[in-house]
């Protein structure tokens, strides 16, 4: 069983038009409430996976309420600890005419020390049953900074894979705890960590240093671009197809999902990073969030290229004669 843990999840009110006016009322909205945060992205493109899945999360105020039914109508399996704060909420505004879509985030909901403490309770006795953890999104504030960390130390405390996509002030906490599986696209580091990313060798030397402490697989992503990773000191470029992208809202969580997926289902590397790929290739094609089928992603799978930077793993053949 997989878990996706999300410490930063909000609600999202999704108002969709044929054609948008801007600077004019526009009516007849097509209006869908559904839960939203990166975890719990994962946890909906791995149920499209036919792959069972818990997930773990906050949840507070009228908003928190209005979350819980979304994921329950979803068929989702959230367990959430109660806040004291609102949910927070984001307003997506998506012009079909155009082809667009506008993004606008309430704050940050701001969760207690006591809230903090009863989420890392309830996450310790989550991981024990779990094969698989992910932690997944932005932190809410800095009494959460901790849960990521502590989560991953957990996870290793009881002999289990982590996936850490995460990024701001804590991302260099959760880095120094080694999860076995990192991803990121290139902004956020650059933006989290201070790190210089300007071409193919510092990322390759920025790849180096995350196994050096301990990470065996890092996906280093750039939006619709090529780009970079690595399985243990293997270093790789994975060449993205050209689509037509609408959306790419949800993209890296759908990546996500087809690596823990790729885990739970003992996938080669290769296979892995094309599979996770094509997820997140797809998912850029549509409005809808992480709702890409294994058809869709496999149809394109072969246009997804892996090529291996420097030395190459030898591969014996050891087929019976």
């Amino acid at each position: 069983m997989i878990l996706t843990v999300t410490i930063n999840p909000l609600l999202e009110q999704r108002f969709t038009y044929e054609h948008r006016i801007y600077g004019n009322k526009n009516r007849d909205g097509k209006l869908i409430i559904a839960a939203g945060g990166k975890g719990i992205n994962v946890s909906r493109q791995l149920k499209k996976l036919n792959t069972h899945n818990s997930a773990l999360t906050f949840a507070g105020g009228a908003y928190g309420k209005l979350f819980r039914e979304s994921v329950r109508a979803e068929g989702l399996n959230v367990l959430s600890i109660h806040t004291k704060a609102e949910t927070r909420i984001c307003s997506v505004i998506i012009d079909e005419d155009k082809k667009e879509s506008h993004y606008y985030f309430s704050e940050n909901t701001i969760i207690s020390e006591d809230e903090t403490d009863k989420f890392i309770t309830q996450m310790e006795k989550m991981i024990q049953n779990c094969e698989i953890v992910v932690f997944s999104g932005s932190s809410a504030c800095k009494e959460t900074d901790i849960i990521f960390p502590t989560g991953i130390e957990l996870a290793k405390k009881y002999n289990k894979i982590s996936i850490c996509d995460t990024y701001g002030s804590h991302l260099e906490d959760c880095l120094s705890a080694s999860p076995q599986i990192v991803h990121n696209n290139k902004e956020e580091v650059t933006g989290s960590l201070n790190v210089k990313l300007q071409n193919e060798s510092s990322i390759i030397k920025y790849l180096a240093h995350l196994y050096k402490i301990g990470i065996k697989q890092a996906y280093l992503t750039n939006g619709a671009k090529n780009y970079y990773a690595s399985n243990f000191d293997f270093h790789y470029k994975v060449a993205v197809p050209k689509i037509g992208a609408l959306d790419s809202t949800g993209s890296g969580d759908a990546l996500v999902a087809g690596i823990a997926y790729s885990w739970h289902n003992n996938l080669t590397f290769n296979h892995q990073t094309k599979f996770a790929t094509a997820l997140g290739t797809v998912n850029a094609t549509k409005f809808d969030v992480c709702n890409v089928s294994t058809d869709e992603a496999n149809e394109i799978l072969e246009n997804i290229k892996v090529e291996p930077l420097g030395k190459k793993v030898k591969i014996i053949n050891d087929t019976p004669d």
